[in-house]
């Protein structure tokens, strides 16, 4: 593995920081903070060094003069998943994380050098073995698999045992005579340990995300997490309206594991996923947009001339407009036993682990759009054989051309008209696949993009949907406004929108401009109140 990013601080950012923050000292051997630390603070090094080592006490990287110190998690709120040991005598400034933030909002060059080297960070501990959190439990357990997906869409940290495996007789005896309800067992940076929690409880026993209260009431309720709700949290807290994003798995969606955007504007050396979801979240935060993950919306209500969405754990948020931009998730290969390989070898994002675990292995990559190409390279780079599997005559139908030269130029084996019928290997381990036309190609592992379906089942009849389930907005769904539902007050954006055009910055487009539409609509219900006389 590549050491974590080490890049510097230069003075004037020194002397920044120095004006918020405290200058200390500390001798060899000091523990500035260790694994299952939920509160430690930013620390640039002013003299000396600090290792960082994992929770085992191996080394992975050190840090000098005009370094910095921390990941991700400073800014998430998430327990930190190694220790940091001063090598030499150290003199620092120690910065509280919330006396960060807003140097972060206001220094941009110094916001960018720690935005970019902490997303480099966590990619870089995502694929050191024994970093993060554990998951012990069997491949056939669907709670289990339920985590491991959950962890790898979040990119946090963490090492799954499979105790149905060879080699892992020592966790086997960990859960020996466990219920299949207390699968999996998760043990925690610091020691704690969990029997099969759902994904909001793991998350909020590493310190991530919103504790939502049972009842919370705001201006704007953005049901989705990825580019369109993202947009509309910034545009909408921005303007002054009180923003509560509510997402179910990870915030970013699919454009959040995109491993390269080369086409999104005002980035012309691309961005990854990761990082423009990492900023988007900062930038809502600075608004004071709220993100409430992971909570699954159940049902959708009308309630006092407004709306009402009841989520999973008994919560409900109550407001008078809603955007619903819960995006669209990739359709499942239609074979057999595609459950026994899921998580194991075939997956649906292309992160640094899956990308650690292909090497230079034979990998097939289905679908024919941009995330499926994007995919396709990442691997390539990384040193997997790729062939790109897709089912039309020309892949310039439904990918940018763009991409179609990537793939080109990292040797990607694209084949047309080509669509897999079975799967074959042993214990989950995918071994090669059959295309309908019967040919047999070998694969260790699979990569799927298919077409996407919407994410919209929770609403049942609530809003007018087409035959495909995306929801109609316009005049399709008789609405006076353009990303107006079949509900007043009720807007829909991205890719869960009929005749949206998938693509990311599209998307954020969508959402900001829904923003627009409720103040329209909150403008309206404020003028009928004048005028019924009430107030």
């Amino acid at each position: 593995m590549a050491a974590p990013a080490s890049p510097t601080l230069s003075p004037t950012q020194l002397e920044s920081l120095a004006k918020i923050g405290v200058e200390r000292t500390a001798a060899v051997g000091h523990v500035l903070y260790e694994v299952g630390d939920r509160t430690y603070p930013f620390i640039a090094i002013l003299e000396g060094e600090v290792a960082i080592l994992d929770a085992a006490g191996n080394e992975i990287v050190r840090h000098g003069p005009s370094g910095f110190l921390g990941e991700m998690n400073l800014l998430t709120g998430q327990t930190v998943f190694v220790t940091a040991v001063v090598t030499e005598p150290v003199r620092y400034i120690e910065v509280e994380r919330e006396a960060l933030r807003p140097l972060l909002f206001d220094d941009g060059l110094l916001s960018d050098l720690l935005l970019s080297t902490f997303i480099a960070r966590r990619e870089a501990l995502q694929q050191v073995e024994g970093i993060g959190f554990e998951v012990i439990g069997p491949h056939t357990s669907a709670a289990t698999m339920r985590i491991v997906e959950f962890a790898r869409s979040n990119r946090v940290p963490f090492t799954w045992h499979d105790p149905e495996r060879a080699g892992e007789e020592t966790t086997a005896a960990l859960i020996e005579g466990l219920d299949a309800a207390d699968l999996p067992l998760v043990q925690l940076p610091g020691g704690l340990e969990l029997r099969g929690p759902s994904p909001g409880q793991l998350f909020r026993a590493l310190g991530i995300g919103l504790e939502l209260a049972p009842r919370e009431e705001v201006d704007l309720i953005v049901i989705g997490g990825g580019p369109a709700g993202l947009g509309a949290a910034v545009y909408g807290a921005s303007e002054g309206l009180e923003t509560l994003v509510v997402e179910s798995t990870a915030l970013g969606g699919q454009a959040g594991s995109s491993r390269r955007i080369e086409n999104y504007l005002g980035f012309p050396a691309g961005i990854s996923g990761s990082e423009l979801t990492s900023r988007a979240v900062t930038q809502a935060r600075k608004f004071n947009a709220r993100t409430a993950t992971p909570y699954r919306a159940l049902s959708l209500e009308r309630a006092n001339g407004g709306y009402v969405v009841r989520l999973e754990e008994d919560h409900e948020i109550a407001a008078p407009t809603v955007l619903l931009a819960t995006g669209a998730q990739y359709r499942r290969l239609p074979v057999d036993a595609l459950s026994e390989y899921e998580g194991m070898s075939v997956f649906y994002a292309a992160g640094p682990p899956e990308a650690q675990l292909c090497g230079a292995a034979r990998v097939g990559v289905i679908g024919g759009g941009n995330s499926a190409g994007q995919a396709a390279v990442w691997l390539a780079r990384g040193g997997a054989l790729v062939t790109l599997l897709h089912r039309r005559a020309d892949l310039r139908e439904t990918m940018s051309d763009y991409l179609v030269r990537e793939l080109e130029r990292y040797g990607v084996a694209v084949r047309d008209r080509s669509e897999v019928a079975a799967l074959h290997g042993d214990e989950g381990q995918l071994e090669a696949v059959t295309l309908e036309s019967g040919e047999r190609l070998p694969f260790s592992f699979l990569f799927c993009f298919l077409g996407a379906l919407p994410c919209t089942e929770w609403l049942g009849d609530m809003v007018a949907r087409d035959e495909k389930g995306f929801i109609l907005t316009g005049a399709a769904a008789g609405a006076e406004t353009l990303l107006e539902t079949s509900l007043p007050g009720v807007f829909a954006a991205g890719d869960v929108r009929s005749g949206s055009t998938k693509r990311c910055a599209t998307a954020v487009g969508e959402g900001a401009m829904a923003v627009q539409f409720v103040h329209g609509h909150l403008q309206a219900q404020r003028r009928t109140t004048v005028d019924s006389g009430i107030g």
